[in-house]
């Protein structure tokens, strides 16, 4: 069901828009926290930690075609807010091409150096096979991973958000049951979690697909989009390379943290895996609140509805700030029994490293919440430049921490490298929030301004029209 979210009151649209999308990527979630909670229970503390060694790369697999796949459906939002459904059908099409050839790159680039990197992230020996098998398996499903991330978008882009929470809720139950069967009885070991994950996620592009095509005919090309000139490519690519961009540099800060965790051993290795994992799954719902707005804002750009763009940004920036709180206070007192999901008993360090690591994140979501909406803002805006110039922040923060910080506190300088690269983002967007703000005003003055010109206009028309009716001789 497509909503168009310039017209009707912002809180109420945004809430509608935001519920799914929050419960969608607790789902999400679920894959990786299933993974890492089956695996260190069905095989043991090295396998969750091989699995947790190559999670900065999974991170910069996913986060990439993430944010370059949100990106690719700004033009698709803009273009249906402005009513030009033959821009639309454009952008879907040339999304598809760069989406297609994105994914082709990564998974040959990915799967032939898979185990280089690991070794140049300085995994443990005894870590390395299994960190390898599980990276070269989720690289063969980039494919998967790249469709359903874009079919996903652009369906949100015309403000469905519902439907594709039902397909998540669908293969994240396939995902835990495959998972189980794979690791658990058929004794696959860690690339039978990666396989799970994978078929879970063919699963979900098949539901997308049929979704589009019995659904939502506005997203259904004709053979003339498929004839695209060099500047059909133009908009996808400013928006969607930058953002794509900006994630992986934000994984390559992760890199980094986690060659400099890995140095510290098997249990810091294992500590961070599982502090990692139910860190994602409290604070990537907030993401959602910037998936919303940047559509928001997106398609409120295309129908030139200033005002309504201000209205949405403030009040989902309260959203986001009240559920940031509620979480962090939530992880903080559930710390200890969450962790105990992932490990057996007598990991005493490992508990206490995990927890010390969940309680200073939980304790600053609300920094990092409001970060999210200042990023997705500005790029629903069409600014992608400063979003960039936070992710480079981000690495910078996460490098000083990973090579600095980490090698002088030990686990303390893990503690505080997220919290580190929130800040250094959010100074730049919420600086570049207030300049755009402020033009958005002036925008907003100058469409009143016509309005009344206009309608003065029309008036003296019609005054005129009164005074000399036709057929008066002069």
């Amino acid at each position: 069901m497509t909503r168009n979210l310039t017209v009707g009151p912002p809180t109420r649209l945004i809430v509608l828009f935001t519920l799914p999308l929050l419960l969608g990527n607790v789902f999400q979630q679920v894959y990786s926290f299933t993974d890492a909670a089956v695996v260190g229970r069905m095989i043991g503390l090295d396998a969750l930690a091989a699995v947790g060694a190559s999670g900065s790369l999974t991170f910069f697999l996913i986060g990439f075609t993430w944010g370059a796949c949100s990106g690719l459906a700004i033009p698709t939002a803009r273009t249906f807010g402005a009513g030009d459904m033959a821009g639309v059908r454009r952008s879907v099409a040339a999304g598809t091409v760069i989406s297609a050839v994105m994914a082709l790159v990564i998974t040959g680039v990915g799967v032939s150096s898979a185990g280089a990197l690991m070794r140049l992230l300085d995994t443990p020996p005894e870590l390395l096979p299994d960190a390898t098998t599980f990276l070269v398996v989720t690289f063969l499903g980039t494919g998967a991973t790249v469709a359903f991330n874009y079919l996903s978008a652009i369906i949100r882009a015309l403000g469905d958000s519902r439907t594709p929470l039902m397909f998540l809720v669908v293969s994240s139950l396939l995902n835990a049951g495959l998972v189980v069967l794979l690791v658990g009885e058929a004794h696959l070991g860690v690339a039978g979690a990666a396989l799970a994950t994978l078929v879970a996620q063919l699963v979900s592009v098949g539901l997308c697909l049929w979704l589009v095509a019995a659904r939502m005919p506005e997203l259904h090309v004709r053979r003339e989009d498929w004839r695209l000139a060099r500047g059909d490519y133009a908009e996808p690519l400013r928006m969607s390379m930058p953002m794509g961009f900006q994630m992986s540099v934000i994984a390559i800060g992760a890199l980094v943290l986690q060659f400099a965790v890995n140095g510290l051993g098997p249990e810091a290795v294992a500590a961070f895996t599982v502090g990692v994992r139910i860190d994602l799954l409290a604070v990537t719902p907030l993401a959602s609140f910037g998936v919303a707005v940047a559509t928001f804002c997106a398609q409120n750009r295309g129908a030139r509805q200033w005002r309504r763009i201000r209205e949405g940004v403030f009040r989902t920036t309260v959203l986001a700030l009240v559920f940031a709180l509620v979480v962090g206070i939530a992880i903080i007192v559930l710390a200890v029994p969450m962790i105990r999901l992932f490990v057996g008993a007598g990991q005493g360090e490992v508990v206490s490293q995990a927890h010390r690591y969940l309680v200073v994140n939980g304790s600053l979501y609300v920094l990092l919440g409001s970060m999210f909406v200042l990023r997705n803002t500005l790029q629903g805006l069409g600014q992608a430049a400063v979003p960039t110039l936070g992710g480079v922040a981000e690495l910078v923060c996460r490098v000083v921490a990973g090579l600095v910080l980490v090698p002088r506190l030990g686990f303390w300088g893990v503690c505080l490298a997220g919290p580190l690269a929130w800040l250094g983002a959010w100074v730049p967007m919420a600086a570049a929030w207030m300049r755009r703000r402020r033009v958005l005003i002036d925008e907003e003055r100058l469409a009143a301004l016509d309005a009344a010109a206009h309608h003065e206009a029309r008036r003296d028309e019609t005054v005129a029209g009164v005074a000399t009716p036709a057929g008066t001789c002069c």
